[in-house]
């Protein structure tokens, strides 16, 4: 049977709910044959947009005993990092918005305030919600609300310094405060570290992996979903109990402990939850699911349980639809094993994103070699600068997003130093369907201030090569390598280079230097095009080193009647800015206009539509260039016909 055909026989009971009461209202057996129902729908919707499938899947049973024990919106339901959040979705009466998920005016990949009252953090960053869950557990108590506060967050989230600085102070202040632990042992992928050991000590009791076996095998005998086999997983998962002894590494803590208990057994979790909700204190109740539980696609993928598809897959074998391209993390995870064959103090690092940052590349051949520190990017920055003094050169490989969560780190433990650390950031720029939390436009202008600091923006493959060997070439001070999402530009080579800069077009005449920063080379080409179409010169150059400013590229300023930036960065701090600030010092005094991001919160979209939207394609780019040259033009005309006039 077909996913789809499994939704129109089976998706009466998920038809009826609108809100969390319908889901109350319903039987034992009722909600076996809506959570099956549930994961066709996710997985038909999913399916053609792209989104977190896998994780999804793994909490259907977990949401909904949460919507039967507690009564949002009333009841507060955080969800740690919100990725998880889809069926929370369709509980409280957002089905029809999935066939535009992380689409255009349709639902956000993550919580939004905007789509519904049952939604109040939208921060998609990882172990952030247990310090929002204090936060508002101690509101309620100072204003004497009745209230509870419910967190949700993953075994791969608990790696995350902010959670233990946030249990700290849950447990002093003793609030009433429910703590869900969805331990599926993974994150992106599996689950590091300490924590992650004891967790799995937990998940191996007998009793309960045999339970999780038989389930795992009768649904394997059914095709995708398959049909509901309720009475089957109801009766086995009658095995676990709903609590054992408490575990001694929360209990120290001085929050209680209820687990483990399996996840995908309404009734198990119900009671833990109710349990919970009733103690008085804070809690936690450590629930074991499995990531993509019931799509065969999704178990079987070793990688990351299908994580996240960026883009519409084959129900059947969970592959994308898309032909496949050229990726700009391919690129760099190949030449960083290069770099690695001929240097063997190259050592890799990543915060829990080894295949989607590339770094797992380089561990298929050096696993020695490479550090999966779990979601803790400020201990990775550290750890780094530690691995730097010891005579190493370390590749830091996060998402452009992520690395403003260790500015202090990579400016006092890294930079102070003149460590040689590389930080390699993906997804840099405005990356689309993933929202403003996701968007790496910040980089630029929060890490420009660092003293030794180079950052390098390549503007396709080769460049890409070039500039990474380049970074890990230095070795007195930090870098930066960053580069957008999705498939690599052709390759632009240069017509000549000054200095670190390229130069990429250039005219008889020079009215304008367009410095055109990383993937807007390809744009910077076309506007040149048109506006020489109006009779104007354009000289186009990719800096390739942004930060500092090349003082080649004052020079390259100086020679011209107007200099225009365009870069995908945020324009406050960024690098037009930079660059205005060293022709000032140069005593150049040739104006600059800098286009790029506005520093606000952008919707998700596609790249394409949010950088229209921002006024940052070919066209906008000519028709303001020409604009403001022609302006200066009549500028210099005016006095003329004034002295003119006064002759008169």
């Amino acid at each position: 049977m077909s996913v789809e055909e499994g939704t129109a026989n089976h998706g009466r009971l998920l038809g009826t709910v609108r809100g969390p009461q319908d889901v109350k209202r319903m039987t034992a057996e009722q909600l076996d044959i809506l959570a099956a129902e549930i994961r066709d729908f996710l997985i038909a919707k999913v399916s053609r947009t792209g989104g977190h499938v896998g994780p999804n899947l793994g909490v259907v049973e977990l949401t909904l005993a949460m919507h039967r024990v507690f009564d949002s919106p009333r009841d507060r339901l955080l969800f740690d990092t919100g990725h998880q959040a889809y069926v929370h979705k369709i509980v409280t009466g957002r089905q029809d918005g999935f066939d535009k998920l992380r689409q255009r005016g349709g639902l956000s990949g993550y919580p939004s305030q905007a789509e519904s009252e049952h939604d109040l953090i939208e921060n998609s960053h990882a172990s952030t919600a247990l310090s929002y869950a204090d936060g508002l557990a101690k509101a309620y108590a100072l204003r004497g609300e009745k209230r509870s506060v419910v967190a949700v967050v993953g075994d791969g989230a608990l790696t995350g310094g902010m959670c233990w600085e946030a249990l700290n102070n849950i447990a002093t202040a003793g609030n009433p405060l429910v703590i869900v632990v969805n331990d599926n042992g993974r994150s992106y992928s599996p689950t590091i570290g300490g924590l992650a050991d004891h967790l799995s000590s937990l998940r191996l009791n007998p009793s309960y992996e045999k339970v999780l076996d038989t389930v795992k095998d009768a649904l394997g005998s059914t095709p995708l979903v398959g049909r509901p086999m309720y009475e089957v997983l109801h009766a086995v998962k009658k095995g676990i109990k709903d609590a054992v002894a408490p575990q001694a590494m929360f209990e120290d803590l001085g929050i209680k402990y209820v687990g483990p208990v399996d996840g995908h057994d309404v009734p198990a979790i119900e009671s833990a939850l109710r349990a919970a909700k009733n103690f008085g204190g804070p809690v936690i109740v450590h629930a074991v699911t499995r990531k993509g539980y019931g799509y065969r696609a999704a178990e079987e993928d070793e990688a990351d349980r299908l994580h996240g598809p960026g883009g519409a897959f084959d129900i059947e074998t969970g592959k994308l639809l898309a032909a496949p391209s050229v990726k700009w993390t391919h690129v760099f995870a190949d030449e960083l094993v290069t770099i690695a064959d001929e240097r063997p103090d190259v050592v890799g690092i990543t915060a829990a994103m080894a295949e989607p940052t590339g770094i797992a590349t380089l561990a298929r051949k050096y696993p020695n070699r490479v550090y999966d520190v779990g979601i803790a990017e400020q201990h990775a920055a550290t750890s780094a600068a530690g691995l730097a003094l010891g005579g190493l050169h370390p590749v830091v490989a996060v998402y452009a997003t992520f690395l403003n969560r260790a500015f202090d780190q990579v400016l006092l433990d890294v930079a102070m130093h003149k460590l040689p650390v590389t930080f390699v950031l993906d997804r840099a720029g405005i990356t689309g369907p993933d929202g403003p939390s996701h968007y790496g436009i910040w980089d630029m202008s929060v890490f420009g201030v660092v003293p030794g600091l180079r950052v390098a923006a390549p503007r396709d493959s080769a460049t890409l090569r070039e500039e990474l060997r380049e970074a890990i070439a230095v070795d007195d001070g930090p870098t930066i390598l960053r580069f957008p999402t999705g498939t690599v530009a052709a390759d632009l080579p240069a017509v000549r280079r000054v200095g670190p800069v390229d130069v990429l077009a250039e005219s008889a005449r020079t009215d304008v230097l367009l410095v055109a920063v990383g993937s807007f080379a390809g744009l910077g080409m076309e506007v040149a095009t048109r506006v020489a179409e109006q009779g104007y010169g354009v000289t186009v150059v990719d800096p390739r080193w942004v930060r500092p400013v090349p003082a080649e590229l004052v020079e390259l300023a100086a020679g011209h009647r107007l200099v225009v930036t365009v870069e995908d960065g945020v324009r406050v701090g960024g690098v037009g800015s930079a660059l205005a600030q060293a022709m000032r010092d140069a005593d150049v005094r040739v104006p600059v206009k800098d286009l790029g991001v506005p520093a606000d919160w952008h919707p998700h979209g596609t790249r394409a539509q949010i950088l229209a939207d921002l006024g940052l394609t070919a066209q906008d780019v000519a028709r303001n260039v020409t604009g403001w040259i022609s302006g200066l033009d009549a500028q210099s005309v005016e006095p003329a016909a004034d002295e003119a006039t006064a002759k008169n």
